[in-house]
């Protein structure tokens, strides 16, 4: 079988190579010329474990190809980001997918299937993409076979979950839904779900939504901690052992492109019914100013002049910055003005980033950790040799336990700053 990917990045790179990976003659579609080059030079343009010794066996294989233009293909799989647009509801921009659909639209020939990747709100497959393909002069379940199959995949383990993981298979007809299966079962070893497509688009958007909104009740735990003087993170541990609770981690807020993307397609596809997803967005985009506010009450506390930030990814050991929170946070902080800030992340490439701890975090007063990498979880005492103080403010709750600071801060803890704050204005 022939395929065709539209989109390489870090669903459509990944998928396709483990096509090509299991005989499958892939062709790889991007617009970015310089992600082709170094495709094709068996290197990715991604952070993701074992990915480009999986690139590098199916270009040796004959199997993989990139290239900027598509050509004719049995099955044709669209891979593309879908942003928020910037409107009331932050709804769900199909430029992308639409650019995907049409540009593959000359080389349709019947019996093919096109397989939408991206996320897209509820009722896209049917309402959108069915009808750009009718207008080529195709009838979908019976010349085409139109399918949605959303991915379900965690970052770093991307490889083994699109294996392994079940995978919806939302056709758009019957026949629709069994084609896909056919070429999923190729290599995915998890169940393979039969939905109809606008099923398959709402149960990913509620899946990630699910997590976003319990995020919320934990963040919203966190505030409350904060003023009635209550560990929250304490709370948490006790709640889940229950064995009917499972409150999620607090955090510095919510990013990636999923789960603080995700759930405004909902929103802006069902407004007036949506209260309780659009609260949950409230609480998590809050994030960052009340970690930025924090940040500022600690250093006038302790009267500090610098900053050093850890981490700039939204989730650990990825090098992924979409919709980051930390960026967002260290943004504040360096438009703010006020402080020296240097930041340091191992995953990330940037000229604005440090690339050596002990000079990140030379003089400085205070280490903000807003990303779970697990170098964060191994640092020791030498490392923090160069600080003027030791203060730590911990918003993954990953720092070591055992290492001997001025004083360490976390969301569970962060009450003791408002009783100093009151005992220093009396």
């Amino acid at each position: 079988m022939k395929i065709v990917t539209i989109g390489l990045g870090y669903i459509g790179l990944p998928t396709a190579i483990m096509f090509a990976n299991h005989e499958q003659d892939v062709i790889g579609v991007d617009i970015k010329e310089d992600v082709i080059e170094t495709l094709n030079k068996g290197h990715v343009h991604l952070e993701e474990p074992g990915l480009e010794a999986e690139l590098q066996k199916a270009i040796e294989a004959g199997r993989f190809k990139a290239q900027t233009q598509v050509e004719a293909a049995d099955a044709f799989i669209i891979a593309v980001p879908t942003p928020n647009k910037d409107d009331d509801y932050k709804s769900c921009d199909l430029t992308y997918v639409i650019d995907g659909v049409k540009s593959v639209l000359p080389f349709l020939e019947k019996g093919n299937t096109v397989i939408v990747e991206s996320t897209i709100a509820p009722r896209t497959t049917e309402d959108v993409v069915k009808p750009l393909i009718e207008e080529a002069g195709f009838t979908i379940g019976k010349d085409i076979f139109l399918v949605h199959c959303p991915e379900r995949v965690l970052p770093g383990k991307i490889l083994h979950e699109l294996k392994y993981n079940n995978r919806i298979i939302g056709g758009v007809t019957d026949l629709c839904t069994e084609a896909g299966k056919k070429i999923y079962s190729i290599f995915v070893e998890g169940e393979l779900i039969a939905s109809s497509a606008s099923a398959a688009e709402l149960s990913k958007l509620m899946e990630n939504t699910y997590r976003d909104v319990n995020i919320a009740l934990a963040n919203e735990l966190v505030k409350i901690g904060d003023d009635l003087n209550i560990d929250a993170l304490e709370v948490i541990e006790m709640a889940n052992k229950h064995p009917r609770v499972n409150i999620h981690s607090p955090g510095p807020g919510v990013g990636g492109h999923c789960l603080a993307v995700d759930p405004y397609f909902i929103v802006a596809s069902t407004p007036e019914t949506t209260p309780l997803i659009q609260t949950a967005r409230a609480i998590n985009t809050s994030m960052p100013d009340f970690v930025f506010d924090k940040t500022k009450e600690l250093m006038a506390h302790i009267h500090g002049k610098k900053i050093t930030v850890l981490g700039v990814t939204y989730k650990g050991n990825v090098d992924d910055i979409r919709e980051s929170p930390a960026l967002e946070i260290a943004h504040k902080l360096i438009e703010d003005g006020a402080y020296q800030i240097s930041i340091f992340d191992p995953h990330v490439d940037r000229d604005w980033i440090e690339k050596d701890f002990k000079e990140a975090t030379r003089d400085s007063d205070l280490l903000l950790v807003l990303s779970d990498h697990n170098e964060f979880k191994k640092i020791v005492e030498e490392d923090l040799s160069e600080m003027k103080q030791l203060y730590v403010f911990d918003t993954k709750n990953v720092f070591p336990s055992e290492l001997k600071l001025d004083k360490y801060t976390s969301l569970g803890n962060i009450a003791w700053l408002n009783e100093a704050q009151k005992v220093s204005s009396l």
